[in-house]
């Protein structure tokens, strides 16, 4: 099993192994690195029962995996996951999920006006963080969290990647009615929380 880069003698959970392993058998490079994995779980493991988690990009289902992670046991959650890319989509989906996960192949926004409210979300696609993130905000239940990475500027990053990451991270950090903070952790984070 790979370990986690930032404690390379800590192991990833079986489910987020095996989605790696998926993953770099499509030559898949943009799944959910550890140190956000961690912190969805940890956050997954405090939605409410009865809650609700939206990801935003499965990819081949790292996140989701870590998410699962985060829920243990439970299956009072209902985990929705939508990724745009049917072939990602068709890996994900691939796998062995618990019944109460939902993967979605589409354009999460033509499908969000349709998906109700969430005390947990993870925006990891350019539809519901680049383009529609008001509609992202709008979907978090009362003080729902939203979680957005990839947020440390790259130097592979186009003019375009920076600027819709800073209107992305100035609209977070100045939205009334979100509470945010900016985490160094992984490829940069932006956590909110919806008042």
């Amino acid at each position: 099993m790979a370990g986690d880069s930032a404690c390379p003698s800590r192991a990833l959970p079986p489910r987020v192994a095996a989605a790696h392993a998926r993953a770099t058998a499509a030559g898949f490079t943009l799944s959910c690195e550890p140190g956000v994995g961690r912190l969805l779980a940890t956050l997954a493991a405090a939605v409410p029962a009865g809650g609700r988690i939206l990801e935003m990009g499965t990819g081949v289902g790292a996140g989701t995996a870590w998410l699962l992670e985060g829920l243990g046991a439970r299956s009072d959650v209902e985990l929705v996951s939508i990724e745009l890319d049917p072939a990602a989509h068709a890996r994900a989906a691939g796998a062995d999920w618990p019944a109460f996960v939902r993967l979605l192949q589409g354009d999460v926004l033509a499908l969000l006006g349709e998906l109700g409210r969430f005390e947990l979300i993870f925006a990891d696609a350019q539809g519901g963080k680049w383009e529609g993130l008001d509609r992202t905000i709008a979907a978090l239940a009362p003080r729902g969290v939203l979680v957005v990475d990839d947020m440390t500027p790259q130097d592979w990053w186009t003019a375009e990647h920076r600027a819709h990451q800073e209107r992305v991270r100035h609209t977070l950090l100045d939205h009334p009615d979100l509470v945010t903070a900016e985490l160094a952790e992984a490829s940069g984070i932006v956590v909110a929380t919806r008042r």
